[in-house]
């Protein structure tokens, strides 16, 4: 969104003059860097403080064009912030050289990804000049022309092409119980409608705009090599696709473990035990070259030029506080939740007093750090112990019960969903790190089918506020609700003769969950609240998410913790 200026040109609207006061400070104090006069770590201070001030005014005005959509009955589509990321990443690594990328900041979408997607992007950039040159050039912030819509959304379509062939790789090894006689009924075809039509990947790369699909491609073919047995070339995957987006990293402790357990050590005694003396050094020898090449290759060039711990500061900015500005349905949404309720009651009957609450606000729309009013405030180390203590349970199960490739599978997905429960700054989107992989096992088992149900409805209703124009309401109710009527009847057909998947409590939640959208689309915006309390809506999607996101993941553990293992003598 721009606006119009005599002396500028076109300029962003949430560019005033104390943000355009920053920007000039902000050149000023690289300028003094360049030449000596000021230290690195002094124009660091003064460069975070600037793209703070950006991202703030920025985080206010998407919070108004939101309200302004919810109120305008003509309705119009809009473009997400990440198609703008994604622009302004086209335009980085097309114009500067490689030692400016992750230094470039004028847009505040700076490139965050690890090196292999820059490069993903800089290939795609010499594609993208065909279109419409304009796309590429730094300045243009927020440009969307037909042209710059077009090449971007066939983009993401056309490197959809490897997540097919990936989701085609992993219906070969579906052990479905009793595989139909109709082709609608065979757990094959039923895994495959559920990975491709896979509702929140579907409106996460094709309506809001991202490359989930590509990467997504990417770690279930790396699952579907190690179900082949095919240990290097799934090693090799997961190490690309960490340089190409680094919150894999959540899974990484399963695919160590698995592949130091079942490929480094080549046998097992007769009670199921590891046997040590087969462990193989030239096997973890050729794991590790694989990773020190692959991380040579993709990190390489930076620390050549000095410049690693710069891509690491982008990496992981832990100075965006413990949420995202809508918070992400888990532990720590539950947690702001009674902090928040605490408050209001304390400040009711005069138990705390108002002048000593924290400003910073974590139902503000901002992306920000924060400090909680009553409980205990939450650091980054805090949710790394959190997130570390709460996949140990999964990593030992698949160390001393190991289960072959379902079992590092099981492991991977409760990697997945410890870290979106107790991670730092997670996005709601990250839950489809472990819709998708529990696919393969939900056409497997009943009790899998179950815990899949709850897990992708939940998760994939906590996707709502992704879209929230008036077009889009409609898109997405009808989209999941045909996505969520062919799991339940595709599952229940698969496993009729094992009685119901849920039970009458499940079902109960589930159905609230119409409820929970028709007070929040229809209700909430008709009352006097809506104007002073705009944020009540997405406070309710993300608490009442985050109880069956936690439901699921606290009953998947337990499964996966008390079930028998037979244990077979086998050299592997």
């Amino acid at each position: 969104m721009c606006r119009k200026n005599s002396k500028y040109g076109r300029q962003p609207a949430w560019l005033n003059s104390e943000i355009l006061a920053d920007l000039k400070r902000k050149k000023e104090a690289y300028k003094k860097w360049k030449i000596g006069q000021m230290t690195r770590e002094e124009y660091k201070n003064i460069a975070h403080a600037c793209r703070s001030e950006i991202r703030k005014a920025k985080s206010h005005l998407e919070l108004q064009l939101a309200r302004d959509v919810k109120s305008n009955k003509k309705g119009f589509f809009s473009h997400s912030t990440d198609f703008e990321v994604h622009r302004n990443w086209l335009a980085i690594t097309h114009n500067l050289p490689v030692s400016q990328w992750y230094y470039e900041a004028t847009s505040e979408w700076t490139l965050d990804y690890p090196p292999f997607f820059a490069w993903f992007e800089y290939a795609l950039s010499h594609v993208a000049k065909y279109f419409d040159q304009e796309m590429l050039v730094i300045q243009n912030l927020n440009y969307s022309s037909q042209a710059t819509v077009f090449f971007q959304r066939l983009s993401v379509i056309f490197t959809d092409i490897l997540f097919v062939y990936a989701a085609h790789e992993c219906c070969k090894y579906v052990n479905g119980k009793r595989p139909g006689k109709e082709l609608l009924e065979k757990p094959m075809f039923v895994l495959a409608v559920l990975l491709l039509w896979n509702f929140g990947l579907l409106i996460v790369d094709h309506i809001h705009f991202q490359y989930n699909g590509f990467l997504f491609g990417l770690m279930l073919l790396s699952v579907a090599r190690l179900f082949q047995k095919r240990h290097l070339e799934g090693a090799l995957l997961f190490a690309v696709l960490l340089h190409f987006k680094h919150i894999y990293i959540y899974v990484a402790p399963a695919y160590c473990v698995y592949l130091l357990r079942s490929y480094c050590f080549t046998a097992n005694r007769a009670d199921g035990s590891l046997k040590w003396s087969s462990f193989s050094f030239l096997r973890i020898a050729l794991l590790g070259l694989i990773v020190c090449l692959v991380s040579a290759l993709s990190l390489g060039p930076f620390a050549v030029l000095g410049q690693l711990p710069q891509v690491i500061s982008r990496l992981f900015p832990f100075k965006r506080g413990l949420c995202h500005a809508y918070w992400a349905p888990n532990f720590w949404a539950l947690y702001n939740a009674v902090d928040k309720t605490l408050a209001v009651v304390g400040i009711k009957y005069k138990f705390l007093d108002p002048e000593k609450i924290p400003k910073a606000s974590m139902t503000g729309g901002l992306v920000q750090e924060f400090q909680h009013t009553v409980l205990p405030s939450v650091t980054p180390l805090a949710t790394l112990i959190c997130t570390f203590i709460s996949i140990l349970p999964s990593v030992f199960c698949l160390w001393f019960k190991p289960q072959g490739p379902r079992g590092f599978l099981q492991c991977l997905i409760l990697c997945a969903l410890s870290s979106f429960m107790f991670g730092w700054h997670v996005h709601e989107k990250a839950i489809l790190l472990a819709v998708l992989p529990l696919s393969l096992l939900a056409v497997e088992s009943p009790k899998r089918a179950g815990i899949y149900l709850i897990l992708t409805t939940t998760g994939h209703f906590s996707l709502f506020p992704l879209l929230f124009t008036p077009p889009e309401i409609t898109t997405k109710i009808l989209l999941m609700l045909l996505f969520t009527v062919y799991s339940f009847s595709s599952l229940r057909a698969l496993f009729r003769k094992e009685g119901p998947l849920l039970n009458w409590l499940e079902t109960i939640y589930l159905i609230e969950l119409v409820s929970l959208e028709i007070f929040c689309e229809i209700v909430f915006p008709l009352t006097p609240w809506n104007l002073k309390f705009p944020f009540i809506p997405l406070l309710l999607t993300s608490v009442y998410c985050a109880l069956g996101i936690t439901y699921a993941w606290l009953k998947l553990y337990v499964s996966v913790l008390t079930e028998s293992v037979t244990v077979r003598q086998k050299a592997e």
